[in-house]
């Protein structure tokens, strides 16, 4: 999707930025574990394979996806942006019939990254992302049924509970944003700035040529 190629969305934690071809060798790396393959429903695919789902992701007009980076480290000019990275989210519009529908994901894929309230944060940001810029008006995450911890964090945000699949062995979570979830959203991620992200990348390169 191309609305994000160049939004840049700044966390009190974390920075999203668009999904680059910078990004892929690092994002490539992870996706051999098997653990996150399993997590993420994925099977590994080869460099120039994940080369050519990084452009699906930028031109289909189905999918948007953010990389996220560590803030502390990203504000540090002489760190590469591809050395922050510690995972993505993604929004999948899953019924053409019902663009305002979409499936939520996150990664944290760097494990010294899990267990310190980045996950909750991004998905916040994501969803009032999804629901200003997209228009979206539900939101569903399908999570597997051992991975408690996510499930856990999607609950403590409101989601319920719509189904459980056990052929899949993963559960469906759902929020509906009516009005009053609008605002809450909103005000919980009053602190996300929204820049330019090829502006602020040129402005960081001025500062390390100085």
């Amino acid at each position: 999707m191309r609305i994000n190629e160049n939004t840049l969305l700044e966390g009190h934690k974390v920075v999203l930025v668009p999904y680059n071809t910078e990004h892929v060798p690092r994002y490539h790396e992870w996706m051999k574990s098997p653990e996150l393959q399993q997590l993420t429903a994925s099977e590994p695919l080869t460099l120039e394979q994940e080369y050519d789902m990084q452009r699906s992701w930028r031109e289909d007009n189905d999918k948007c996806t953010f990389i996220i980076l560590d803030k502390q480290r990203w504000a540090d000019s002489s760190v590469k942006e591809e050395q922050c990275m510690m995972g993505d989210v993604n929004i999948f519009l899953t019924d053409p019939s019902d663009p305002s529908l979409a499936e939520l994901e996150i990664m944290i894929a760097e494990p010294s990254y899990r267990g310190k309230g980045i996950g909750k944060e991004v998905t916040c940001m994501m969803m009032c992302y999804g629901v200003t810029k997209l228009g979206i008006k539900k939101f569903q995450a399908k999570i597997g049924l051992d991975n408690e911890v996510s499930i856990a964090m999607f609950k403590k945000l409101h989601f319920h509970e719509e189904s459980v699949c056990q052929v899949f062995k993963e559960v469906t979570l759902e929020m509906t944003v009516d009005e009053s979830v609008r605002t809450r959203l909103l005000d919980d991620v009053t602190y996300m700035k929204e820049r330019d992200y090829r502006q602020t990348c040129s402005n960081k390169q001025e500062v390390i040529s100085q």
